[in-house]
């Protein structure tokens, strides 16, 4: 094959998209693999908490307070209302294409085109199976803890086993108990999503009554004058700190990767989404008033300080409490990421951009075993042998881009079509504005002095010019279902402030996008270009409901 054949083929293949009937929302199988119908709403919002919140509450609320002080509230207050955003793009999305697994991934699909949605599925899995296998070190680190509360055990128990050996040239660290809490958890889901769902019901119930428990025990030694002066460092301080609680919310999308085994997706997984974020922004926002009323923000401890806080104050059962908390919030985090991995590969080996064994469904149990048994493989091998922290600086880069992609989705979806021109216009501009978001971070991590705020203006203008340019010029529908208030200003802010928070990154994370992509290209190329068929016999369809322009 030429050179420019060869280039043609790829650019008709990357411009590829999953071909959407113009019906009534259907859904039928001709090849028998579709996954059964369990989750109810309940269980749809317990999902997003467990995959939300984990040990990170009763840490991370304290890391921010150290610098923001008791403004750590508007951090997270500020973190949560972002995501609140992104949440209802996911919301929309999720009821409009409700049929089937692959959430980011089958929204950019349907929306842009094949290449975008194999580089949005290749990093945000990166970030899944980095993110499975840290949790797992954690949480075996957690569970040696609970057993070195027995004095005869204590510092009778190896490194290796549990804590993660000495590293070995820098990365190597031998741990044997998270790759069997692994091994476990895969079985679990393996089995059924009827088991998985109770392991993740009786988890998050637990470590929400856990947090409800601290938040009511350290109300009651809650010091006023504690949450005065309410932002010592400054708004900068708050601010900085809302780019950190971000990350602590990431977690509801995984909702939306539920969709095929929703019993009524269209209705319940925007209840799901949206209902487990705020569930979640509720419980950070009571801890961050706690942590903060029972001692001065200065004098928290650096590696627990929720726990340090209440040992203070005597009240050493709780700190119990919170290792038992961050254990169930760890099990459910890992449990559910590990559940999203097997959806979204399983999403991927229908439509051929992966070979057709993941796409395998076992008869019985109606779970994709072969692309949950390969996510714990991955998984295990990270965790037993590598100490994957020293990559966590290179994390949240797929969750963030994934975000994005998702709020540009829901405007390209509601755009007329016939249109062409101006569909080319509104794609620029959704580029433009990511590139000021980008710009906009890099000139506020940087800054030395107040003079560079000024220079802040000119990206946020360029970026408000942009959004009023998709507003007046583009022609919007009514989407069936769920649907997104005030697009597309609404997923403009997501966008712009999600492209902030990359530029607050660390440059090794703009490094392995870039990398990544390009890694992910080539894959593309010369496999998935050859091997894709989103309209494949084989492929479960779904219809959506008739649409209705705006006026």
């Amino acid at each position: 094959m030429s050179g420019s054949s060869f280039l043609s083929q790829f650019a008709s293949s990357a411009l590829r998209t999953k071909p959407l009937g113009k019906s009534s929302d259907v859904l039928r199988s001709n090849s028998g693999q579709g996954l059964v119908r369990r989750l109810g709403p309940f269980d749809l919002v317990l999902l997003g908490i467990g995959a939300s919140i984990g040990a990170g509450i009763f840490v991370v609320t304290g890391t921010v307070a150290r610098d923001a002080g008791p403004g750590v509230t508007i951090s997270f207050l500020l973190a949560g209302a972002s995501c609140v955003l992104n949440a209802l793009c996911y919301a929309e999305l999720a009821s409009r294409i409700p049929a089937v697994v692959g959430g980011a991934y089958l929204y950019s699909y349907t929306a842009f085109n094949e290449l975008t949605a194999f580089l949005v599925f290749t990093h945000m899995m990166l970030d899944y199976h980095i993110g499975a296998a840290s949790i797992a070190r954690s949480l075996a680190s957690y569970v040696i803890n609970i057993f070195e509360l027995i004095p005869s055990v204590k510092d009778n128990i190896p490194n290796w086993v549990g804590h993660g050996s000495d590293d070995i040239f820098g990365f190597i660290s031998i741990n044997l108990l998270a790759p069997i809490l692994l091994v476990i958890l895969t079985i679990i889901l393996c089995r059924g999503v009827g088991e998985s769902t109770l392991v993740n019901t009786i988890m998050t119930i637990t470590k929400v009554i856990i947090v409800l428990v601290v938040i009511i025990v350290g109300a009651f030694e809650v010091d006023a004058s504690n949450w005065s002066p309410f932002a010592p460092n400054g708004f900068k301080s708050m601010l900085t700190g809302a780019t950190v609680a971000y990350f602590a919310y990431v977690g509801f999308d995984a909702v939306a990767n539920s969709a095929e085994e929703s019993k009524s997706p269209q209705r319940d997984l925007p209840i799901g989404i949206i209902g487990s974020l705020l569930v979640c922004v509720v419980l950070y926002i009571g801890v961050c008033l706690v942590i903060t009323g029972m001692l001065p923000y200065n004098l928290l401890g650096e590696d627990a300080p929720l726990a340090e806080a209440f040992k203070s104050k005597g009240l050493n059962f709780v700190s119990v409490l919170i290792s038992i908390g961050a254990i169930a919030g760890l099990t459910t985090t890992l449990l559910v990421g590990l559940y999203v991995q097997s959806r979204l590969y399983l999403g991927l080996g229908r439509d051929g951009l992966l070979p057709a064994v993941f796409a395998k469904v076992h008869p019985t149990r109606h779970t994709p075993v072969y692309s949950q048994i390969w996510v714990g493989i991955v998984a295990f091998i990270l965790a037993g042998l590598l100490n994957v922290s020293v990559l966590s600086h290179i994390l949240s880069v797929g969750s963030l881009a994934g975000y994005s992609v998702v709020a540009a989705c829901v405007m390209k979806l509601r755009w007329d079509d016939s249109q062409v021109s101006k569909r080319t216009e509104g794609i620029t501009c959704i580029i433009v504005i990511a590139c000021c978001g980008f710009v906009a971070g890099i000139l506020y991590r940087y800054s030395v002095s107040s003079l560079v705020y000024i220079f802040l203006v000119l990206p946020v203008a360029i970026a408000i010019f942009a959004a009023a340019a998709l507003q007046f010029r583009q022609v919007y529908r009514d989407p069936p279902g769920f649907s997104c208030p005030w697009v597309p200003i609404v997923p403009a802010v997501c966008i712009f402030f999600n492209i902030f928070l990359f530029a607050q990154l660390h440059y090794e994370a703009w490094v392995r996008f870039v990398v990544l992509s390009i890694v992910a290209v080539f894959v593309y190329a010369f496999y998935g270009q050859y091997n894709a068929n989103p309209a494949s016999d084989d492929t479960i369809y779904y219809h959506r409901v008739p649409e209705v322009v705006a006026e």
